[in-house]
């Protein structure tokens, strides 16, 4: 079993910044992968970014590519979502997940822990 508590949304000025973390429970945070969804109202949850166990890969949707940047600290058993540039369509509820496969970094249904999720509000 694995917690996660996402934490550092907020709101911001288009152009801003922001880094999210989450922190997950367990000794085993190593062995997942983990990655960051969101969802805007009205719409479905969508892929942001993942992160492999080792932090030796990284993935990420095209519409962050080269603005936001994501990372891990497995001593700290915590990852993060480094968000720059912000866009107002970058507005959503941001969730963090995790899984022990290695394998569908981009689908949801292939993560099983999830966060409560944070608010990131972008305003133009």
């Amino acid at each position: 079993q694995v917690q996660l508590v996402e934490s550092g949304g907020g709101v911001v000025q288009a152009g801003g910044s922001l880094r999210l973390s989450c922190a997950a429970s367990g000794r085993t945070f190593d062995n997942y992968k983990m990655g960051w969804f969101r969802q805007a109202p009205g719409k479905e949850r969508e892929f942001v970014a993942a992160i492999s166990r080792s932090a030796g890969v990284t993935y990420y949707a095209d519409s962050v590519k080269g603005r936001f940047t994501i990372s891990r600290d497995n001593a700290k058993n915590t990852v993060y979502l480094q968000m720059n540039n912000l866009k107002p369509e970058d507005t959503a509820v941001y969730f963090c997940a995790a899984d022990s496969s290695d394998i569908g970094y981009y689908r949801e249904h292939n993560y099983n822990y999830w966060g409560q999720g944070t608010q990131v509000t972008v305003s133009s």
